[in-house]
């Protein structure tokens, strides 16, 4: 055997140890991406903070990354949905009931199952604040509040009319780029999240996250200080704009985006670039501790649990199917298991109700022989 055939045993003999060194190390850095986030529950705060017909795209806006994120799967238990204004009951739409996001009403963002936690006057900057911080009255719906904790990946999304350091609430109220930050910073150490992600669109939005200083905080916005966030698809038959132009191309972006998706926040970042925009989207990842480019859109965007979206009606008062039996084991008694009955309420209320009728009736008779005895009483002394 001459001296080229060893190398070349060699080389082949190197090639097969590697093989599976090589594939140990590509599932561990897998597994590594997977837990490096830590969180173990996601929660999405969505926002529209503009009222009146004219302002239609910003609840467009808003259903559109709501739509998104039931999709990926975030329930609507975890979700709490703020609209200034309900623009699908408008008697200016030309077609009730629907919000679109495209002028040729391809996408109906407002659905069929859309749970809305704070609309109309509801929607104050108090309010706002109040959610993020927990710092809710006790008679306050679970549906209300953000019960997130130092395990949650918080996705906030706001959209609205906005200045140089504030965001406006129905033309009424503004909240500060200050206010903003420090409610951050009490959620932080309340420990209310683990990550969190702040997207905004609205003009001059970049100023909106400058005053921010709490960990593990990612920013986004849809334009630089001096620049306007624009609007985008006009229709005649709505006679306004249907959405804004960041967020039109944010949803085609997450409509690409799947629950097993490997898109990064890199990936995110390059959405509706200046050519597209017109104005200059702007990101901010300074007090963020991981790398963008190993977190997922679904860190944010998706949830962690495995939950399957279905409009399929599910029978739960039917027995369960015992399991099959698996060959060897036939000595083994396998019995059907049944669903507890529920605790009959209509009929506890119907007996309650006959229960108050008869104790009213029993006070009426009462009441009665009273009289007659009275009467009798006072002929008897007459």
């Amino acid at each position: 055997m001459n001296y080229c055939n060893l190398i070349t045993i060699f080389a082949f003999i190197n090639l097969l140890v590697s093989i599976p060194h090589g594939y140990s190390n590509y599932v561990e850095t897998k597994a590594g991406q997977f837990f490096s986030s830590g969180h173990t529950n996601n929660w999405a705060v969505l926002v529209c903070t503009s009222r009146f017909w004219f302002n239609y795209r910003h609840v467009a806006n808003t259903l559109s990354v709501y739509r998104s994120v039931k999709r990926l799967g975030i329930p609507d238990s975890h979700i709490v949905l703020m609209l200034a204004d309900d623009m699908a009951c408008n008697y200016r739409n030309p077609k009730p009931a629907t919000v679109f996001s495209h002028k040729n009403m391809e996408l109906n963002v407002y659905g069929d199952d859309v749970e809305v936690d704070y609309r109309g006057y509801e929607v104050t900057v108090e309010n706002f604040l109040r959610v993020l911080t927990g710092r809710l009255p006790p008679s306050t719906p679970r549906s209300k509040r953000l019960l997130s904790d130092d395990r949650s990946n918080i996705l906030i999304y706001l959209t609205g009319h906005g200045g140089n350091g504030f965001l406006k609430f129905q033309d009424s109220e503004e909240i500060s780029n200050m206010e903003l930050a420090d409610a951050f910073e009490q959620m932080w150490q309340k420990r209310r999240y683990n990550e969190l992600l702040f997207i905004i669109d609205t003009c001059q939005g970049a100023s909106m996250y400058e005053r921010f200083y709490s960990p593990n905080l990612m920013a986004l916005a849809s334009s630089q200080v001096g620049e306007d966030s624009l609007s985008h698809q006009p229709d005649l038959g709505i006679g306004v704009h249907l959405m804004d132009k960041y967020t039109f191309y944010l949803l085609e972006f997450l409509e690409e985006v799947h629950p097993a998706s490997q898109a990064n926040m890199n990936d995110l970042f390059k959405v509706c670039p200046q050519s597209q925009c017109v104005s200059t989207p702007g990101h901010r990842t300074d007090l963020f501790q991981r790398d963008p480019g190993s977190v997922l859109i679904t860190d944010f965007f998706g949830s962690v649990r495995k939950v399957e979206i279905t409009k399929d009606t599910i029978n739960l008062t039917s027995p369960v199917e015992p399991p099959i039996k698996r060959s060897g084991s036939s000595d083994i008694q396998i019995e059907s298991l049944t669903y507890v009955d529920q605790l009959p309420v209509a009929e506890i209320i119907h007996q309650q109700d006959c229960l108050e009728a008869n104790v009213t009736r029993c006070r009426r008779k009462q009441q009665r022989t009273r009289k007659l005895n009275c009467q009798v009483v006072e002929k008897q002394t007459a």
